[in-house]
């Protein structure tokens, strides 16, 4: 699905914060260059048939021809994303060590960890970025210049690559539906849908994300959970647990507790922390 991401007139790009919680899209791509830095948690990109694993630290590159959905993310995963508009990259990304800026869907490994002080740096550019961004629109565009060009050499200057595990076309899909729609079916159901059995589906699900399929489909009811809980001020933890799809309030604080260490009440505070 190509996405508009609807940048404003006159300004070249957009910088933004994304915590655990927020709302994440479905599969897209969309016409400008983008990159990622987690700088807290951890998160898995799908991204074509490929899974990144993204830990804090890491700096993704994600071009106009590649379709990517965020799943997977710890209840504590921050992480600062910027697009750059084609005429930017254009302008800006002259030099010969930047000519891969504008390739539509490059060929390669387009994803690797930071050390601690030039990811502290990176996120201190991009927090200011965001906090210009209303503010002066000159400013801010000459702000995502220099952006682009730090990222890309902070990229450049790393040699730790995030390597990508190969994911089956059957894996891909069920995942991406269950980000959708934890309740997306039962295993019956979803190994009907991309026509393998059951228990080859479950064995390769686990082999290639890392969790089972059940495991999984909780992750993400735990996200949904904290998108309807917010601050707390919207409704109730009852009534967000019954919505994002667990059965009872016991299951829900087990599954919390699993997943995080921590009690339910404690996941407002971090969804609500800034970084």
């Amino acid at each position: 699905m190509v996405e508009d991401l609807g940048l404003g007139a006159g300004i070249d790009g957009r910088v933004v914060r994304h915590a655990s919680g927020d709302l994440c899209p479905r599969a897209h791509r969309h016409a400008e260059l983008e990159v990622n830095l987690v700088v807290r948690g951890k998160a898995s990109c799908l991204l074509g048939e490929r899974r990144y694993e993204l830990t804090a630290g890491t700096l993704t590159w994600l071009f106009p021809g590649q379709e990517h959905v965020l799943v997977d993310e710890s209840t504590d995963h921050v992480l600062w994303w910027a697009v750059f508009r084609p005429a930017l990259v254009a302008r800006i990304a002259t030099s010969p060590h930047t000519q891969a800026l504008h390739q539509s869907d490059p060929i390669g490994r387009y994803s690797r960890r930071l050390d601690p002080h030039r990811l502290e740096r990176l996120g201190t550019l991009f927090r200011e970025l965001r906090e210009a961004e209303p503010v002066d629109d000159t400013l801010f565009n000459i702000g995502l210049s220099y952006l682009l060009l730090q990222s890309w050499q902070a990229f450049l200057d790393s040699d730790d690559i995030v390597g990508g595990v190969d994911v089956h076309p059957a894996v891909d899909r069920v995942a991406r539906l269950l980000h959708a729609d934890p309740d997306a079916g039962s295993l019956a159901d979803l190994a009907r849908t991309v026509g393998l059995s059951a228990s080859h589906l479950s064995r390769v699900f686990t082999a290639q994300m890392g969790v089972s399929i059940s495991r999984f489909r909780n992750q993400q009811r735990v996200q949904r959970f904290v998108r309807l809980y917010g601050n707390g001020r919207r409704t109730t933890a009852l009534a967000a647990a019954h919505q994002a799809g667990f059965g009872s309030y016991a299951q829900f604080y087990r599954v919390v507790r699993y997943e995080t260490g921590r009690n339910p009440s404690a996941l407002r505070t971090a969804a609500t922390d800034e970084t």
